[in-house]
């Protein structure tokens, strides 16, 4: 007995990116549906260059419109649907399951501080069973608008130049025009 407790006394508490990575891969084995007659328009084109190999991005980008207004949108399917043109299903609590742009998108939300940080287990659905990246939104006020800081983390080789342009055509094109 005095073995087993030295054993357990030796293995470290877990750091919050340990519980992170672990949600994600406990998420991966949950299965989550998507529409099969769902149009393939964010099919992955392999990387280039000195992209090919990344498996994390950051982006910022200002918009005129409050931290708070920013996490409805990207939890609300309804100011979803409206600000991306596309239909979504989001159940706006953590742990809650997503499907975007016509199921193209799902995944789960990991974390969600309102008008802060919305963390969450993201795969576009054309990516092999299980495989679920890190996406977390920090909003941060900037004058009478935010500040969001997205990084991106845990996807495959090959796929950072389609998901730079995709954030920017499917997330930021569409808030600035929420904002104007």
């Amino acid at each position: 007995m005095n073995q087993i407790n030295n054993r357990a006394s030796r293995v470290a508490a877990p750091t919050r990116r340990r519980l992170i990575s672990g949600m994600a891969f406990a998420l991966g084995s949950v299965g989550i549906a998507w529409p099969e007659d769902a149009p393939e328009t964010m099919q992955e084109r392999p990387g280039t260059g000195a992209n090919k190999k990344r498996t994390s991005l950051h982006l910022d980008m200002d918009v005129k419109l409050s931290p708070a207004r920013v996490y409805e949108v990207l939890l609300d399917e309804k100011q979803f649907a409206a600000c991306t043109g596309l239909p979504a299903e989001i159940d706006p609590k953590a742990g809650g399951a997503f499907s975007m742009f016509k199921g193209q998108i799902v995944g789960r939300n990991i974390e969600l501080i309102p008008a802060q940080r919305v963390v969450q287990a993201w795969r576009p659905a054309h990516w092999p069973p299980g495989i679920y990246s890190i996406v977390r939104f920090e909003l941060k006020p900037q004058g009478s608008g935010t500040l969001i800081a997205l990084d991106h983390t845990g996807f495959p080789e090959g796929d950072f130049d389609t998901l730079k342009s995709g954030w920017r055509s499917h997330y930021w094109e569409p808030l600035n025009k929420l904002a104007s």
